[in-house]
């Protein structure tokens, strides 16, 4: 599970006063909220709560934190102002139980409640179906539990059966509005052709800039510095993060996708994939050929070079380094953006596009916010 990015005290220390419920005669929606794994992705979210809690409250939403969990300690009573003043306003730490956590949040007085996991951890992802067949609605940017095992994923819907809610817009573009499109399009009876895009923030950046001027390895290097890739270059390089992407695409479709169905054409060498990492950055001059090679055919063609994922409506997919034409859409994008295309019954011949950054914790928080609004909207108003 993703630990703190910045020291755990000092992102939770305003909380308890800016989310804290308020009391009063009108008749409001209150929403129990525990956040797991503040970490980059986290700790943003937690900001923007706090930023969007007064208007929130004059809108009639309270927004009640509960808790929050890292990867060892969990605090709770976020919200009891009589623990707080008890303990001078200190933290109140414990070991981390996530059984102990949503029980917590979820409470004994028939609230709404909800756990917001930004952990990327596999055992969070775990613990989805059980706390939504208990009633917890649950808002992840964890692609685990959408891509992982499909009985395990079968048994996460099956559980919103009982009224819950699983909402997960931020596991494919961040904040950009690619999940809820699809579904809008086959909820209104549209038929998918199939579903192309741009998928990884970092490979766009690094195909964006990748003209010639500079090696490839020295762009990896910029993007690595900067912060752009994983702590690995290779986990982007890969192709794994957009395989399972589409996955999740298409399992919203309908289609009983699973990661070894996805044909992934890695960028790293096999030479390359098991060396510790120390090694590997060492040896980034040996992508510069291929990379060089691709990038030559892609200018004789007339071309541009992208990384592409696609999927087809028969569950067809594939991750690639493409040549596409100087006209495709995708040859105009921007730094990181992310693009994707959808080609239906009704956008046959033109077909839809949702482009916008799609990397960075404060979009992919915002994304996270924007389900957790959606569900909070969806609730009945209580006193």
């Amino acid at each position: 599970m993703n630990t703190c990015a910045t020291p755990l005290a000092e992102a939770l220390k305003p909380l308890p006063a800016a989310l804290r419920a308020t009391t009063g005669a009108t008749r409001r929606r209150t929403l129990a909220v525990g956040v797991i794994g503040p970490g980059r992705v986290g700790g943003a979210l937690l900001a923007q709560l706090r930023a969007a809690q007064p208007r929130l409250e004059r809108e009639g939403l309270e927004l009640s934190l509960r808790g929050v969990a890292a990867s060892k300690r969990m605090w709770l009573d976020c919200d009891d102002p009589e623990l707080n003043a008890r303990h001078h306003s200190a933290q109140t730490w414990r070991p981390t139980d996530l059984d102990v956590f949503a029980t917590h949040v979820r409470g004994h007085d028939d609230r709404h409640a909800m756990l917001v996991d930004c952990s990327a951890h596999e055992a969070v992802a775990a613990h989805y179906a059980g706390w939504l067949a208990a009633g917890i609605h649950v808002v992840t940017p964890n692609k685990l539990a959408g891509s992982g095992p499909l009985e395990r994923w079968q048994a996460i819907r099956a559980a919103c059966a009982e009224g819950a809610r699983f909402r997960y817009e931020a596991t494919v573009c961040a904040g950009l509005p690619v999940v809820q499109t699809l579904r809008d399009l086959l909820d209104t009876g549209d038929e998918l052709l199939d579903i192309e895009g741009m998928f990884s923030g970092t490979l766009a950046w690094l195909c964006n800039r990748h003209d010639g001027l500079q090696p490839f390895s020295a762009l990896l290097r910029e993007a690595h510095a900067k912060g752009y890739t994983e702590p690995d270059p290779r986990a982007d390089l890969s192709g794994a993060d957009v395989a399972r992407k589409l996955v999740i695409l298409a399992r919203e479709a309908g289609l009983p996708l699973s990661l070894d169905d996805v044909e992934v054409e890695s960028l790293v060498p096999p030479a390359l994939a098991g060396l510790p990492l120390e090694t590997f950055m060492q040896r980034l001059r040996e992508l510069d050929a291929p990379l060089d090679a691709l990038l030559a055919k892609a200018h004789t063609a007339g071309g541009v070079l992208r990384h592409v994922g696609r999927l087809d409506r028969h569950g067809r997919a594939q991750v690639r380094l493409a040549v596409l034409p100087a006209t495709h859409a995708f040859a105009h994008t921007r730094l990181t953006d992310n693009v994707v295309q959808f080609r239906t019954a009704r956008y046959r011949d033109n077909p839809l596009l949702v482009q916008g950054p799609g990397a960075g914790p404060e979009v992919t928080a915002a994304g996270v916010f924007a389900d957790l609004l959606r569900i909070a909207e969806s609730l009945a108003v209580r006193s």
